[in-house]
């Protein structure tokens, strides 16, 4: 090499250009739509078709820009959670089944808690409509709609779950409260109890109204008279339980107390625990116990509390997937809306003493 010769210096190399979905589409044969469909998990696409294209996708190592879509549209989605509140541990259960669904789709979920008092329902009703959302989640803690909410329904995108308002037509996904209720009912009837008392839920909430309904049928169906049993309106809390195991169990004589006490909920079912055990009753003994929802803590209190458990993140889930699809954020739909109870036989029902 001549003293005058230089040697080049190295080509800088250039950076990989980022697959596209153009790309991916390109490569498995498809429509950059059904790319789209197979990313956003959607239904619509055939069982074959998605397999090949999600091979195509491993194989081309192609990472979807999920914040395409924001910049696009200028600002990142976001939908509103409007629930009584998380110390329920059923509310919490949906409430982490909607943020579940919106995971790896960029969507901000927007957490509203009114302690179900009217007036916080309707300002976070207001506020979520006036602010740049694309929909809402609703489980009502009064079973009151408010002229906010009926604005926030007829822009087409709130969804219910767990419960539904009268006069307000959206979609709605729910558990089968009735059902539910009426099995656990006919159990504690199975066992032997006639004198059954019943812990309701607040007034105007349908699954109060749809528990009720089935511990009365399961009543009927029993050979006893549904407008007999002793109702106490309860508020879904704890505390609401205690008071009512005061009212039925401090002053009547022991031949006239209830021996069983059907509790619209959990919460209020460890209410008339707490109060037993206060008093110096046995469970199941002395008085049989159910709750409602088969929260974490049912299984460990003691006894072991008999419920019907219903599938809070999985509604949750299915209400975020309906209301993404209403709100054009995604394609996909929920396999199911309505979903079964199941009845937990746990060890706070028992024979009825002496029988």
């Amino acid at each position: 090499m001549s003293d005058d010769e230089t040697i080049p210096a190295p080509a800088r190399a250039r950076p990989a250009r980022r697959l596209t979905i153009r790309d991916v589409a390109q490569s498995a044969g498809v429509s950059i739509g059904t790319v789209s469909a197979v990313l956003n998990d959607s239904a619509v696409v055939a069982a074959d078709t998605r397999r090949h294209v999600q091979r195509i996708i491993t194989e081309l190592g192609f990472e979807p820009n999920n914040s395409a879509r924001s910049l696009k549209r200028g600002r990142i989605s976001s939908i509103g959670f409007i629930v009584p509140d998380l110390g329920n541990p059923f509310f919490a259960a949906v409430a982490e089944g909607i943020q579940t669904a919106l995971v790896g789709r960029d969507v901000l979920l927007v957490l509203c808690m009114t302690g179900a008092r009217p007036e916080q329902e309707e300002y976070y009703a207001k506020v979520l409509r006036t602010q740049r959302l694309d929909g809402v989640v609703y489980l009502s803690g009064t079973g009151m709609p408010s002229a906010s909410l009926m604005e926030l329904a007829r822009k087409g995108a709130v969804v219910f779950v767990d419960e539904r308002l009268p006069g307000v037509d959206v979609p709605f996904v729910a558990a089968t409260n009735r059902l539910g209720a009426r099995g656990v009912a006919a159990h504690v009837i199975a066992a032997g109890h006639r004198r059954i008392a019943i812990v309701s839920g607040p007034p105007r909430l349908w699954t109060s109204e749809q528990r009720l309904a089935g511990f009365r049928e399961a009543l009927a169906g029993g050979g006893l008279d549904p407008d007999g049993a002793v109702v106490f309106e309860g508020d879904y809390e704890e505390a609401s339980g205690y008071a009512a195991a005061s009212r039925l169990l401090g002053a009547a004589p022991a031949g006239e107390r209830p021996t069983a006490i059907l509790c619209a909920n959990d919460l209020m079912a460890m209410g008339v625990i707490r109060y037993c055990r206060e008093a110096g009753l046995s469970i199941p003994r002395d008085l049989s116990v159910t709750g409602f929802d088969d929260i974490p803590s049912s299984a460990f209190l003691d006894p072991a509390l008999t419920t019907v458990a219903q599938p809070g993140r999985e509604m949750g889930a299915a209400a975020a997937r309906w209301l993404l699809n209403l709100s054009g954020i995604d394609t996909a739909m929920p396999a199911r809306t309505e979903f079964e109870t199941q009845i937990v036989l746990r060890d706070s029902v028992g024979p009825v003493a002496g029988a």
